[in-house]
């Protein structure tokens, strides 16, 4: 079965991906006020209550016995590892370099989601990501500062890129026994146990910090936690990791143009080239192509191959 181009499928990549690129915005705020544990434990708090209130409400049951270890995969690497990593990242390193490791995750997903997930490797996906990362560089290189960046701080940044890329890879498969509402609730939930040594330092910062890093808090976990990776989910199961995984580089340009409209950050001429130059690699890697592999049927609905998925 080819892919097919889903209406729902590509709102949801675009819901995923502008949640995700306002997320730079407010975590840049309000890491003014909240170490990178705290911060993390609140984003993935605030997630996992209103997920699993939606997911008693709908009544879907436990996810399938082998949707376990993909769930509990993404708990440790992506809504822990990785988000603790990349706040604690960020405070050491610029934007530019930040964002230059962490967008070699695409890349990661990419070889990764060839081998094991048997995607191939597509000729015109691998250009499209071959431009989609020049541009991110070009973006990069404009905003980064004339300092040493920090040897921690790129470390982090590259174990950001690492925990993301693995765990798309294991989300593929684990879409087949579970919904994403199940595997983004409960693997919040792990995260968010993961993170409760340190409840004390959150509320105490809260407690010292101005309302907005409150409201930044429940806005990084209702939208680009809750949502954005709902919508993730979903529109996985309809496309390729490695497709998926390009489209993120469309995240830079976003972040550029909310910096600019909200933190008054104007863009120099190399920062909007190299945007617009990893939007025509993203349009690249998500074309059609006869040298393409066919991509994967979607996942079966979560009903239909777990029996206990409903109560």
């Amino acid at each position: 079965m080819s892919e097919r181009f889903n209406t729902r499928a590509a709102l949801a990549v675009g819901v995923t991906v502008f949640c995700w690129a306002s997320a730079f915005v407010s975590i840049r705020d309000a890491g003014r006020h909240l170490d990178p544990g705290p911060l993390t434990l609140g984003r993935a708090g605030v997630a996992a209550v209103v997920l699993l209130a939606v997911w008693a409400i709908r009544r879907e049951g436990l996810p399938g016995r082998r949707a376990w270890p993909g769930i509990a995969t993404a708990g440790v690497l992506w809504f822990g590892v990785y988000m603790v990593a990349l706040n604690w990242g960020e405070q050491l390193v610029d934007a530019g370099t930040a964002a230059l490791i962490v967008n070699i995750g695409p890349i990661l997903i990419a070889l990764l989601g060839g081998w094991i997930l048997k995607e191939g490797f597509p000729p015109r996906l691998f250009l499209g990501i071959t431009v989609a990362f020049a541009g991110v560089a070009v973006v990069s290189l404009s905003m980064s500062r004339d300092s040493a960046a920090s040897v921690l701080g790129v470390l982090l940044c590259l174990v950001s890129a690492i925990t993301y890329a693995i765990s798309v890879v294991v989300q593929k498969p684990t879409l087949q026994h579970c919904s994403s509402l199940q595997f983004t609730a409960f693997g919040n939930a792990i995260a968010a146990v993961l993170c409760l040594p340190f409840a004390p330092q959150l509320f105490a910062q809260l407690g010292d910090a101005p309302v907005s890093a409150t409201l930044h808090v429940l806005y990084l976990g209702l939208f680009p936690t809750a949502l954005a990776f709902l919508t993730w989910g979903y529109a996985l199961r309809y496309t390729t990791a490695g497709k998926m995984g390009a489209t993120t580089y469309v995240v830079p340009a976003i972040v550029v143009a909310l910096s600019w409209a909200f933190l008054g950050e104007i863009p120099t001429w190399l920062t909007l080239a190299g945007g617009a130059l990893a939007l025509v690699g993203v349009a690249i890697s998500r074309s059609g192509g006869r040298a393409g592999k066919k991509a994967a049927p979607p996942a079966a609905p979560a009903e239909e191959v777990a029996p206990t998925a409903k109560s």
